[in-house]
């Protein structure tokens, strides 16, 4: 809250994203006096352009154009040759391109016009589409003021160009964006009436979005690194990126053809199963919404982490100059508040995910545990609901921040990284691969332990702790089992993420393509990766997190009653077939107990596990 409350009162996002003149003034918008500067505090609601008044022989100094700039309401589309055409411009087009102190009818009489008023002749001009300057179209000017440009930018530190990259295609990540979201929502409907084609239409999907997504991404680092103008040192990173992003998909690519051609056989069961699934959902149709107010929430979320990214990156004051002009000094600090923000990002949006696995999970556990199966219990997602908020969002807080922690290691193997390769190091390269390798794996594995705490806390309503060691200890025992008749379901649920991921980044990488110039649209890109990632997971999580919470609870029913008249099983027959002929699959047995698990005589009905 201090961060943001911070950047708030500190920042100015609308100074990057609508760009400002050399008196204090925003273009596009009212602006406050700021004292010492006279010509500051002006309404310039219809002036949205900037433009220098020394377009064709700029300076830079301390990352800034020297020339005076000031908010036009247009740019010159002619060359202006005289101050009769200046005043002739203002007049016509209402733009004033003088100080705003000199009247336009003084343009011509006023003695120190020439220094009040751009340089002459004044070149054409349009807007350019990255903050809104106007940018000379003759030839000489435009490579003088280019030249300017890309110096300014490649002085820049990384975390003020991905900022100028979010911004510049700001338009393009809310498209994609909303492009993941329909993606998620048509598979949730799918995965709902699956049947065995739409898993072959998925799996085909999913093989050619993996190889168009590698086979755009070598081409554009192909493209990108034989381009002569590649000048800018966003342009570079954005090479630099494109053969990391292309080598990682390549990968990804061939493990999960690898990981299709071996599962195979297992696909009928998976139908199955996603039909039990969707048993247990159609008797709670209400967790078909789960998910999307899950994702307002997280879109509602990331809109307030990206305003506040964009107040910390503009943070500074404003101070008067002799010559009555105003300049922004940034505070320092300002990166590492970026960083802690950052941090806040992946553990707030776990978080979130997390309160929507206990929903589920509690859900799930209320229909299971319910001897009439034709009669489910009145509305079993808002009493989940209820009981996450007033007894177990210290649970979901834990869970989310145990994958916070694991997730920091990987973005400094991902910084050593990038030290490591200006020095190429072999040896050092591979050992960072391994170690972000198993971080990886580790994060995965905590995720699904964390998840089967979740259900377990939903069962005996403990706490984390004593969740996580009891869901060890039913795990540990039927470790096996559970997990041979849920890995291939999981895997297609994962296959699906893939797909949204896939054509989300295909179709960024489509749009970030046509638009080069300064931006650094890798690092947008890769976020839009990610929220595409959380958007889908946010969504098919819905049948991953019943799944499990159905096995575990399948399990503890196993462990707790013996089937008899005084401790009946809760569990129904379709589920309990479907797990003895996935298990008789797994270990090739052809006779096998109609019952899987051993009993447990001692037990007692939904007793906590010990």
């Amino acid at each position: 809250m201090f961060i943001t409350g911070y950047a708030v009162m500190a920042g100015a996002a609308e100074r990057l994203v609508l760009g400002y003149d050399s008196f204090g003034n925003i273009c596009g918008r009212k602006n406050t006096p700021v004292k010492g500067a006279p010509l500051s505090g002006q309404d310039m609601s219809s002036k949205k352009y900037v433009f220098f008044l020394n377009s064709c022989s700029p300076e830079l100094q301390s990352l800034k154009i020297s020339s005076v700039s000031l908010c036009v309401s247009s740019c010159p589309q002619e060359q202006l040759n005289s101050l009769e055409d200046l005043q002739s411009f203002a007049r016509n087009n209402g733009s004033c391109l003088c100080v705003y102190n000199l009247n336009v009818s003084s343009y011509t009489l006023n003695p120190k016009a020439a220094e009040l008023c751009p340089t002459l002749p004044v070149p054409p001009s349009k807007s350019f589409p990255l903050l809104n300057r106007c940018v000379p179209q003759n030839p000489e000017c435009y490579s003088k003021y280019a030249s300017v440009l890309i110096s300014m930018v490649n002085e820049m530190d990384v975390f003020h160009r991905i900022l100028s990259g979010i911004l510049a295609g700001r338009d393009t990540v809310i498209g994609l964006s909303v492009l993941a979201l329909a993606f998620s929502f048509i598979l949730v409907l799918a995965f709902r009436f699956i049947r065995t084609l739409l898993v072959h239409t998925l799996i085909a999907l999913v093989v050619f979005g993996l190889l168009l997504v590698s086979g755009v991404l070598w081409w554009l680092y192909y493209d990108y690194r034989n381009d002569p103008s590649t000048e800018l040192e966003t342009q570079k990173e954005n090479v630099k990126f494109l053969l990391g992003y292309a080598i990682f998909s390549t990968i990804v690519t061939v493990v999960l053809l690898s990981l299709m051609l071996v599962l195979r056989k297992r696909l009928q069961f998976t139908v199955q199963l996603f039909r039990i699934v969707g048993k247990i959902i159609g008797r709670i149709p209400f967790l078909l919404f789960q998910p999307l107010w899950t994702f307002l929430i997280l879109i509602a979320f990331w809109v307030f982490w990206v305003a506040v990214l964009l107040s910390l990156g503009t943070a500074g004051t404003a101070q008067a100059t002799s010559g009555g002009q105003v300049e922004y000094r940034a505070l320092s600090g300002i990166c590492y508040m970026a960083w802690y923000h950052f941090v806040g990002l992946i553990w707030t949006s776990e978080f979130i995910l997390a309160c929507q696995q206990m929903t589920i999970a509690g859900a799930v556990v209320t229909c299971y545990f319910n001897r009439n199966k034709n009669s489910p219990p009145p509305h079993p997602v808002l009493s989940s609901i209820s009981v996450l908020f007033c007894y177990h969002l210290g649970t979901a807080v834990k869970g989310s921040f145990l994958i916070t922690i694991l997730r920091i290691p990987r973005i400094v193997l991902l910084y050593l990284y990038n030290i490591l390769k200006q020095k190429e190091s072999a040896c050092a390269k591979c050992l960072f691969k391994c170690c972000f390798c198993w971080v990886w794996c580790q994060e995965s594995c905590l995720r699904c332990f964390n998840q089967h705490a979740y259900t377990t806390t939903a069962i005996n309503g403990t706490n984390f702790c004593t969740s996580a060691k009891d869901a060890v200890c039913i795990l540990a025992k039927n470790s096996a089992k559970l997990a041979s008749i849920s890995c291939f379901g999981d895997f297609i649920l994962f296959l699906g993420k893939v797909f949204v991921v896939c054509f989300t980044v295909f179709g960024g990488l489509m749009a970030f393509n046509y638009h080069r110039e300064l931006q650094a649209w890798v690092v947008p890109l890769l976020l839009v990766g990610f929220f595409a990632y959380l958007m889908s997971h946010s969504f098919l999580s819905l049948f991953e997190v019943t799944a499990d919470a159905m096995f575990l609870c399948f399990a503890i029913d196993m462990e707790t009653n013996d089937g008899s008249a005084e401790k009946p099983y809760f569990v129904d027959q379709e589920l309990l077939t479907f797990v003895s002929q996935s298990n008789k699959l797994t270990e090739g047995q052809k006779h096998r107990s109609a019952r899987p698990f051993p009993d447990n005589g001692d037990g007692t009905e939904l007793q906590p596990m010990v």
